[in-house]
């Protein structure tokens, strides 16, 4: 198993996939799926009944897995927000543009953002022939540069920053703060919790769809991430001085909010039943990182701004009933960047071929026409100095000055360090780290990053903040 030849690493990599394999002839212009793609936002790895949460309950994502393909090895192309997304809507690593570069994208700029020339999942769906629309989060840079309407959507609901309360919907505290909420490119007022105005609009969404034109939902929940406020804590929200309240939160709070969460999608999962769409309709479930301070994520270690596992192995659950069976529990590693060629592939396109997507068209795999394919995933994360690599069942791991080697199929807790016992594997995947590094952009001083320390996380007394490096 330390036999990792260079043929065999160069085969696993993301570039070959059989992204132009199946395609065209699946869906070829007439029954073209649907697709509704829900992203969470800072959902932890175990946080679904169905991944071994017990402390609540999430009835309708369970019945969804339940009803087609979970992933046990789905994989965030980041372990923070903006980063990801830059990944999931271009199909590409995104350390390939300047705007993926920041951890996370924080405040308007003229240059950091997704450019509007580049092709995104949404622009290129529309070149099948469907009808898109982003309800929720955006956070790939602000008007006027950027913006969903300038990169593939047809109608936009929703915020275009990382975060805002719950129910002032605004991106922070106090009366000279504006909403973030926007209809389109339009400023507007709306009154109710966050989560329920997204579901809301989304089934709405749904019942105005028209049967012969397929569409794409991208619906990107704010939830669960900061603040913490369940449907019932509005009086949370007037008191609070600033939405990453350190002192605020509890577990029992967190549970209402993932509660809160799947209830919203079950009604939009209610409403395609009762439209007849739910049996051509791709559902994919997962989320933009790792978990925050109270999700689950056991047995992993690590959260959000973490490249161990808990940082950026995701919940991902895929349903299609017209083509995909149901029950199935899958351990195909798979990443983000992914469901642009998987889903492009299934509607009959593919990527733009000057942008070849870094990601893995997966249909192949959900279909039943092929086994699962070893991957070989690379990361890195500016604060505390992170990198790291997964090929096969193999990851190496730079946190700071130190190094590590884990089987993370068999040790997934990244506690046994097998540099020493297995040094070729080691030095094999830090070159080829090194390697790939240098094809993405650097990692300047200007660029953004965000770690959690001591002096706000307890159990992260020895980390320090925002890019330094520890011993």
């Amino acid at each position: 198993m330390t036999n990792i030849t260079r043929r065999r690493v160069l085969k696993s990599l993301p570039a070959l996939a059989l992204a132009s394999q199946l395609p065209s002839a699946l869906a070829a212009g007439k029954d073209q799926p649907n697709i509704i793609f829900i992203l969470a936002d800072d959902l932890g790895h175990a946080d679904l009944g169905v991944y071994g949460q017990t402390d609540f309950r999430t009835p309708n994502l369970d019945k969804l897995a339940a009803q087609g393909v979970r992933f046990t090895q789905a994989y965030a192309n980041s372990a923070v927000c903006s980063a990801t997304r830059f990944a999931l809507i271009t199909g590409r690593y995104q350390y390939r543009l300047r705007g993926g570069l920041e951890e996370p994208i924080a405040g308007a700029s003229d240059t950091i953002g997704l450019p509007p020339s580049h092709p995104t999942l949404p622009s290129l769906l529309k070149k099948q022939g469907y009808g898109t629309a982003l309800i929720g989060k955006w956070h790939l840079g602000y008007l006027p540069t950027f913006g969903p309407l300038k990169s593939g959507y047809d109608s936009f609901f929703g915020n275009y920053g990382g975060a805002i309360d719950y129910f002032t919907h605004k991106p922070g505290v106090g009366p000279q703060v504006k909403e973030d909420l926007y209809e389109g490119e339009v400023p507007v007022h709306q009154i109710g919790y966050y989560t329920d105005l997204l579901g809301a609009r989304a089934v709405d969404f749904v019942n105005k769809q028209q049967s012969g034109k397929p569409f794409l939902l991208s619906l990107h929940y704010t939830a669960p991430h900061w603040p913490w406020e369940g449907p019932g804590d509005e009086a949370i929200s007037r008191d609070i001085d600033n939405i990453f309240h350190y002192d605020g939160g509890d577990l029992a709070t967190y549970g209402r909010m993932v509660e809160s969460l799947d209830a919203s999608i079950g009604r939009v999962l209610q409403a395609l039943e009762q439209k007849g769409l739910a049996d051509n309709t791709i559902v994919i479930f997962t989320s933009d990182n790792g978990g925050e301070r109270f999700s689950k994520t056991w047995p992993l270690t690590g959260q959000k701004t973490e490249l161990l596992e808990g940082g950026i192995r995701v919940p991902a659950i895929l349903r299609w009933p017209a083509k995909v069976k149901a029950g199935q529990v899958s351990e195909q590693v798979a990443i983000s960047m992914d469901w642009l060629p998987t889903l492009l592939a299934a509607a009959g396109g593919a990527p733009d071929p000057a942008y070849p997507a870094d990601g893995q068209n997966l249909l192949p795999v959900l279909l039943g026409q092929s086994q699962n394919n070893e991957r070989t995933l690379l990361w890195r994360y500016k604060a505390n100095a992170q990198r790291a690599i997964r090929s096969g069942n193999w990851k190496y791991l730079k946190i700071g000055k130190n190094e590590f080697l884990f089987d993370v199929v068999k040790d997934q807790r990244e506690r046994a360090n097998l540099a020493k016992r297995h040094p070729d594997v080691f030095a094999q995947l830090k070159s080829q780290w090194e390697a790939w590094n240098k094809d993405m952009l650097p990692i300047t001083a200007d660029v953004r990053t965000h770690g959690v320390s001591g002096p706000v996380q307890a159990d992260r007394y020895g980390v320090p903040a925002n890019g330094s490096v520890p011993d």
